[in-house]
């Protein structure tokens, strides 16, 4: 890079650091990244730490140098938990296993976590029983699963001026599957459609319980009736 590009890069104030620029280093962005890490053990450069033991008891204030040597001698990492308190609040832990655990926790909330799922069912507002039927069973299987469902009547033509027609069948489906659901969105016009959503009264996490529970039982042997244990007294 000749003198008169780096006099160019450096017009206005707006220097960028990049490859083949001298004096320019990209390490700043890598130490930035790793900034949320706590400050454990000899990182801990402040003269004094108020300590907290492994157990959560309260040590006090004590120099640094005492509190790393406390540290060693239980085996233990001294981990700065509250870098910004006066002094900072370091505490006596096994760094290493607290990490592992903290992953183990993460991984298994993001397990655990549920998201939720909208299907949508589209109906006209002159739809026949047979229809309505099925697309009202549909809606109380997506309930079941405790899913939310958005249901749309889509008008042509002249329907459009008779929205009524849609919010009666609205008002009907949301009676028709009470036990299941509830109407979390009242009926609007959206355009040409009408749209209602529908949630479940379940929570999906307890839907899917039941629905392993219901999956167990049905995967269970049945006991033949000559292995039935005999009555008591026999």
């Amino acid at each position: 890079m000749t003198a008169s590009d780096l006099s160019r890069a450096t017009a206005g104030g707006r220097f960028r650091c990049g490859a083949g620029v001298p004096g320019c280093s990209t390490t700043r962005r890598t130490k930035e990244h790793h900034i949320s890490e706590p400050r454990i053990n000899d990182r801990i450069r402040v003269p004094e730490v108020r300590l907290v033991g492994p157990n959560g008891e309260q040590v006090g204030i004590v120099r640094v140098e005492d509190a790393l040597r406390l540290a060693a001698e239980a085996d233990l990492d001294l981990v700065e938990v509250a870098p910004m308190a006066k002094p900072p609040v370091a505490k006596l832990m096994d760094y290493g296993k607290y990490k592992y655990e903290a992953a183990m926790k993460a991984r298994e909330a993001r397990k655990n976590q549920v998201n939720t799922v909208i299907k949508e069912i589209k109906l006209r507002p002159k739809i026949d029983i047979h229809d309505y039927g099925t697309k009202k069973g549909h809606v109380e299987r997506f309930l079941k699963a405790g899913d939310k469902v958005k249901v749309t009547i889509m008008f042509r033509g002249r329907e459009q001026s008779r929205p009524e027609l849609g919010f009666r069948l609205l008002q009907r489906l949301a009676e028709d599957v009470q036990e299941l659901g509830f109407v979390e969105s009242q009926p609007k016009l959206d355009g040409r459609n009408m749209v209602m959503v529908i949630g479940p009264t379940k929570k999906k996490s307890e839907a899917r319980a039941e629905q392993r529970r219901r999956q167990a039982e049905s995967a269970a042997p049945a006991v033949p009736a000559g292995d039935a244990a005999p009555p008591a007294g026999a």
